[in-house]
């Protein structure tokens, strides 16, 4: 599933792909849809100042988006896999982390990699969830 409004894959892969109740959403950073970056800046003199916490922010909140476009959100998450390009980061990503989610969120695994497909980006993610295609309707209680 392609999300409208939300940047463009950077390939031949889409934003989201249900398998019956589990939506994975595909690797996603903190590019808006006009091709810049959230957490990246350059000064006159080209000098980039790069934010590892507006963009881990970005991404939460550009996934929280494309969940809300497969009738979900940030709770129906059950994994994310996130991709630092430097482990010092970890810190200011778990900052952020923190005010999205807690030990009852989903589960999570974080790893260092040599580089992302764009030099701006200090940070991927990609995750599950479990957003059910037709949601149970509450079962009435009979004294």
């Amino acid at each position: 599933m392609i999300v409208p409004g939300a940047a463009p894959p950077r390939g031949r892969f889409p934003h989201l792909r249900r398998a019956g109740d589990l939506v994975y959403v595909s690797g996603t950073s903190s590019r808006r849809p006009d091709g810049s970056f959230v957490g990246a800046d350059a000064d006159p003199m080209g000098v980039t100042d790069l934010d590892i916490r507006a963009q881990t922010r970005a991404v939460i909140d550009n996934i929280a988006a494309l969940l809300t476009a497969a009738g979900g959100g940030l709770a129906d998450l059950v994994s994310v896999t996130t991709y630092l390009v430097n482990m010092n980061d970890f810190g200011g990503y778990n900052e952020v982390y923190a005010t999205y989610f807690d030990e009852s969120g989903p589960a999570r695994t974080t790893v260092a990699v040599h580089q992302l497909p764009h030099p701006h980006l200090l940070i991927e993610i990609s995750a599950v969830a479990h957003i059910p295609r037709h949601p149970q309707p509450a079962q009435e209680q009979h004294p």
